[in-house]
């Protein structure tokens, strides 16, 4: 619902018109000022031969795709943080929302307070052979999908403004992906959610961490570096480990969990051909080699090898060739 508010203010002061959208009980007041809640790091400036955001000052595009992107960071309740997804992503593919605008997102997220967060090694997944072991799971892939909501909003906000070398901005169909991407974690995480509450549980029962994000962070100043990284090599992995991890439901006989995690692998396979998609288009655009770029990307901004055994016919599927990661695998003397 769209509205128009008028505030009378006192003498020697102007009258100020606001759009106003109520959502699900919630009231967004579209204003003159950015509506990030946290600002952009200063360290993170522009490199030389990236593709780097270029943010010009606060957004004066209130009801763009970039805004409603920035407010969706911002949200720390992950429920209203899916619910504005969804309806974010309905404006979009119907036309309500044309305009791909300007904002700057946060530097990281929102997140509920009273989550704790440790260090992704200190967080105990469980093998799936108990009731407790398989909620564990659960919790672990909803605190993934809820930083995927946000990874998929950040990519679109930070990214906005970037121009190819041929001076044409970003197709319109990379938002339009991006959207659809950030649309299916939603889905998941809401899934997930559903069904940890059937098995007794609820997100934020267990401690959570932010591995996710730092990615994001470290490759908040280039767009090839956050395709590649974020969306080939951490997309992939989710690939990667669907197999045992299925398994280990299956075999408790957990046909409720196996359903939904089947939903979300062939989702993620569509995201990591967006990615890898998106990536190979602008290599194209800048003429780079695609997959000696890539493999110069992750060395520089992953730490690490990329470990076996992948999903060799997942990857496939989403269009990755052995070619792409079997390279970053660590040499065997």
């Amino acid at each position: 619902m769209t509205s128009t508010l008028q505030w009378t203010l006192p003498a020697l002061m102007k009258n100020q018109v606001y759009d106003v959208q109520v959502y699900e009980g919630k009231v967004y007041i579209k204003t003159q000022n950015a509506l990030s809640l946290i600002p952009m790091k200063d360290t993170e400036v522009a490199h030389c031969g990236k593709l780097s955001p270029q943010i010009s000052g606060p957004s004066t595009s209130d009801g763009s795709l970039t805004h409603w992107a920035a407010q969706i960071l911002g949200t720390p309740d992950p429920s209203e943080k899916v619910r504005l997804t969804e309806q974010v992503k309905t404006w979009w593919e119907s036309g309500a929302i044309t305009d791909i605008g300007e904002a700057e997102p946060p530097s990281q997220p929102n997140r509920k307070a009273d989550l704790t967060v440790r260090d992704p090694g200190k967080i105990k997944r469980g093998k799936g052979g108990t009731l407790a072991s398989r909620v564990a799971l659960l919790h672990s892939l909803a605190n993934i999908e809820q930083w995927a909501i946000d990874l998929s909003w950040d990519i679109i906000a930070r990214f906005a403004k970037v121009n190819l070398s041929n001076g044409e901005p970003l197709p319109r169909g990379f938002f339009n992906d991006f959207v659809k991407v950030a649309g299916d974690e939603a889905k998941h995480y809401g899934l997930l959610e559903k069904r940890l509450t059937e098995l007794g549980s609820f997100f934020g029962a267990l401690p959570v961490h932010n591995g996710l994000w730092q990615s994001a962070s470290d490759t908040s100043h280039d767009l090839l570096a956050r395709l590649a990284v974020v969306h080939m090599v951490h997309e992939a992995r989710g690939l990667d480990v669907h197999p045992q991890t299925l398994a280990r439901f299956a075999a408790q006989g957990d046909e409720d969990s196996v359903k939904i995690l089947e939903v979300l692998y062939n989702d993620e396979i569509t995201h990591v051909a967006a990615g890898l998609r998106w990536f190979t288009y602008i290599c194209l655009v800048e003429e780079k080699d695609c997959v000696p770029t890539f493999h110069e990307l992750v060395r520089l901004h992953f730490k690490g090898y990329l470990k076996p055994p992948f999903n060799t016919e997942g990857r496939k599927t989403a269009g990755m060739g052995e070619e792409w990661y079997l390279p970053l695998v660590k040499p065997v003397r």
